[in-house]
């Protein structure tokens, strides 16, 4: 599993603890197997616990909070997403620049 999609299921979970796995698939634009599986593998590394809700008409339902371990590891794999994505923004910017360059040099020829 990569750092990003590590960071939105821990950010999902965090956010809304009554996250269902299909709502989580949609938001991480993943299929319901892969979101299952990701949760799964932070559910057996720690990060996050799964309990049932015990009054619940859906028996399936769960309700999800990260432990000690997995708010330690939402803060080093934001720092990570944030790293990257600043990273992306300056390729970008710098792509933007160069190109804004390029048109103004060809109006100034036209």
């Amino acid at each position: 599993m990569n750092a990003e999609i590590r960071y939105r299921i821990l950010k999902a979970v965090e956010d809304d603890p009554e996250i269902t796995q299909r709502e989580l698939a949609s938001r991480l634009g993943v299929s319901v197997g892969k979101a299952n599986y990701c949760l799964a593998a932070l559910i057996r590394k720690g990060f996050v616990k799964a309990k049932n809700f015990k009054n619940s008409s859906r028996k399936r339902q769960y309700v999800y909070k990260l432990t000690p371990q997995g708010v330690a590891e939402r803060t080093r794999v934001t720092i990570a997403f944030l790293r990257v994505k600043s990273a992306e923004f300056d390729e970008i910017r710098a792509e933007i620049d160069r190109l804004e360059a390029r048109l103004a040099a060809q109006e100034v020829k036209a």
